[in-house]
């Protein structure tokens, strides 16, 4: 463990396993302490992916334990530091020490984060996450999980170029899940994933199968990793997957004329106790329904487009009819030469819902849709299982593309 600073307010050290070790000093120290301890729950909680996430906290030490969001930044222009603090309130917090020093950047996943959060503001004093300020227990409120899970080829294309993936693991192995299913959580974690394949002729086809077919080889070997190791470590497992399966793709393109181009979007959800952990690139979809609350995008459309609405310059409408919408900035294969996944973790409570969809879904349903789909179908459709619901809709509504949803729900 080396020491990275050494104040009067405080002493930060990084372990060798690369975790931070924070320990508060001088005046109002604990308050200092516990309110960080919130603002990292509550940022957590929402979903926000580049700022540290709360590991450990002894409150009679005054330490907290981190992840690593990696080295400071040297140099940013002050649009982009406005912009990067600015995007602390879409989550509801408002840091008091807005700026460059408090900027970092996480070389494991390109992503640039924000950290130093004792003098941070809850923009909502009731949407404080209560409890104490230990990590989160070993013990999950979530008894069970349900999940349905759908595919269709569209009503204009030949074949069907998305895959889905259901997994179940526990000390056996790994068992794949029918399309619909309930399982107990009782010493099993589940794995879902949805992939949209790209390319001529049939690669397209071949590339979302390659990336579920190295899911299954390649995460397995984490089962039983605890979840505060897991916590830790898994931004490493998800990058190290995605590109594996990214060179595998180059790889195939080089060498078989008719895999050339080929390429796949990936969005994955391990759920793991009371928590899930996505990895995701392309322009397929992520959605968390929480039992209380508005439906939330968890992931980013790798796109201009979705970077465009992502920063409030156009609406739902307006990215629905851009002619480049459908261009992708990022994709595992496909020629890109660099990646740079986003990965991510939430907390899941009993009733929550998760959505993994295609863009063919996206195509044909508006957010709201989705959600009432999920959550509140009509009468004609409640007997479907939800994945049926959005993508025999969605086929209806448009069906230009393949079409693929999972719906996952803890109870």
């Amino acid at each position: 463990m080396y020491e990275a600073k050494n104040t009067q307010r405080a002493l930060v050290r990084i372990g060798y396993d690369g975790r931070v070790y924070k320990t508060f000093r001088g005046d109002r120290a604990k308050e200092r302490f516990e309110n960080e301890c919130m603002i990292l729950r509550h940022l957590e909680s929402s979903g926000c992916n580049f700022v540290p996430r709360l590991i450990a906290a002894d409150p009679e030490k005054l330490e907290l334990v981190t992840s690593n969001c990696g080295a400071r930044v040297e140099q940013m222009s002050e649009g982009r530091i406005e912009e990067m603090f600015a995007s602390l309130q879409k989550f509801g917090v408002r840091h008091d020490d807005p700026f460059l020093r408090n900027i970092t950047y996480r070389a494991s996943d390109g992503q640039f984060c924000v950290i130093d959060f004792e003098f941070a503001t809850l923009v909502d004093p009731s949407l404080a996450t209560t409890g104490s300020t230990t990590a989160t227990p070993e013990g999950s409120t979530v008894r069970r999980m349900r999940w349905s899970g759908a595919t269709h080829p569209g009503r204009f294309r030949p074949n069907n170029e998305d895959s889905f993936l259901g997994m179940l693991l526990d000390r056996s192995g790994i068992r794949y899940l029918g399309k619909i299913g309930e399982a107990s959580t009782d010493q099993q974690e589940f794995l879902f994933a949805v992939s949209d394949g790209m390319g001529g002729e049939k690669s397209g086809e071949f590339a979302s199968k390659i990336a579920i077919d190295k899911i299954t080889l390649i995460l397995p070997k984490y089962f039983g990793l605890s979840l505060e190791r897991f916590i830790a470590h898994h931004q490493q497992i998800v990058v190290e997957l995605f590109e594996s399966i990214h060179q595998e793709m180059l790889k195939l393109s080089r060498y078989d004329p008719a895999c050339r181009n080929m390429g796949a979007t990936l969005t994955l959800g391990w759920f793991k106790k009371d928590h899930l952990f996505f990895g995701h690139i392309g322009d397929s979809r992520l959605y968390h329904l929480p039992a209380q609350g508005a439906m939330i995008q968890c992931t980013d459309d790798h796109s201009h487009v979705g970077w465009l609405r992502r920063n409030g310059k156009i609406n739902e409408r307006e990215a629905r009819m851009h002619p480049r919408k459908n261009v992708l900035a990022q994709a595992l294969g496909a020629g890109h030469r660099y990646l740079i996944p986003q990965v991510g973790m939430r907390q899941v409570h009993p009733g929550d819902q998760f959505l993994l969809c295609t863009d063919g879904v996206v195509d044909g349903l508006w957010d709201r849709a989705m959600e009432e789909l999920t959550r509140t179908p009509s009468a004609v459709t409640a007997d479907l299982p939800p994945a049926d619901r959005l993508v025999h809709e969605a086929v209806a509504e448009s069906g230009r593309d393949n079409a693929t949803a999972v719906v996952v729900e803890a109870i």
